[in-house]
């Protein structure tokens, strides 16, 4: 069972506080990635949502999900890989705008899933994930430990850490401590995402050296001129990219980008 890299949440006052995280109501389609063994589908089955979409990779693991669930009628097994059909499944108008996502996501996706979730043309009211501590602490970073993975995650969500885990609560025990994170989807900036990522992979892709230098290099600016700007708009030039907040990198992107 571990050649997807699944470490198995077993605690079950954690399942329970996932579930709760979500904040389900009755019009809710709640979309599981990776239910495993449907430790916290049966959670999940207990609450208020409309529906349930569970989307589990690794077949042998789904056969047995069918037949743990098929006397719900609200739980929809699903055999596929959640990070190509969440693009798909999300943009069903039926429940584009009230739905949740939720996982015990395995370490070596956390990257790839965030980037999707950040590119759906319909995003989700709120997700529930648990992920390895130290990537969620990196998401939820601020001024002056701003990086790459907060500046993108932070442009659609705001980011909060609920509990940490310790290996115990997994079977079997992953290496690291993982943590709950939940991301609460913020209004849609009148910015395009594109001209914000841009900036974002500009910021970013040197990050100890100045906002000047690394924009003016993106941008094909002088130095000087990316300075006037930045001054303009109250950035210093000279700062360092982790001492940015997200209102300063989106007054770059449209400065600049």
């Amino acid at each position: 069972m571990r050649k997807l890299g699944q470490h198995f949440l077993k605690n079950k006052s954690v399942l329970r506080l996932i579930s709760e995280s979500l904040d389900l109501a009755p019009e809710n389609t709640v979309i599981e990635i990776g239910p495993g063994h449907g430790e916290l589908t049966e959670f999940l089955a207990a609450t208020r949502a409309a529906k349930i979409i569970a989307i589990e990779k690794d077949e042998n693991l789904y056969n047995s999900l069918v037949k743990k669930f098929q006397g719900d009628a609200r739980i929809t097994i699903t055999l596929g890989d959640a990070l190509t059909m969440l693009p798909t499944i999300t943009h069903d108008q039926k429940f584009a705008q009230n739905y949740k996502v939720v996982g015990n996501i395995p370490y070596y996706i956390t990257g790839h899933l965030f980037r999707v979730l950040s590119e759906l043309d319909h995003k989700p009211e709120r997700c529930s994930f648990t992920i390895q501590k130290e990537v969620a602490e990196r998401i939820c970073s601020l001024p002056p430990r701003m990086n790459r993975l907060a500046a993108s995650v932070q442009f659609w969500a705001s980011a909060k850490i609920i509990k940490i885990l310790p290996s115990s609560d997994f079977s079997p025990p992953p290496k690291v401590s993982s943590a709950i994170i939940v991301l609460e989807t913020s209004k849609p900036s009148a910015l395009t995402a594109e001209r914000y990522y841009s900036a974002v992979r500009s910021l970013f892709a040197q990050p100890r050296k100045t906002l000047v230098n690394n924009i003016a290099k993106a941008a094909v600016l002088t130095g000087a001129l990316v300075a006037e700007k930045l001054s303009a708009i109250g950035i210093t030039p000279n700062d360092r990219p982790q001492n940015l907040n997200i209102k300063d990198v989106v007054a770059i992107a449209k400065t600049f980008f």
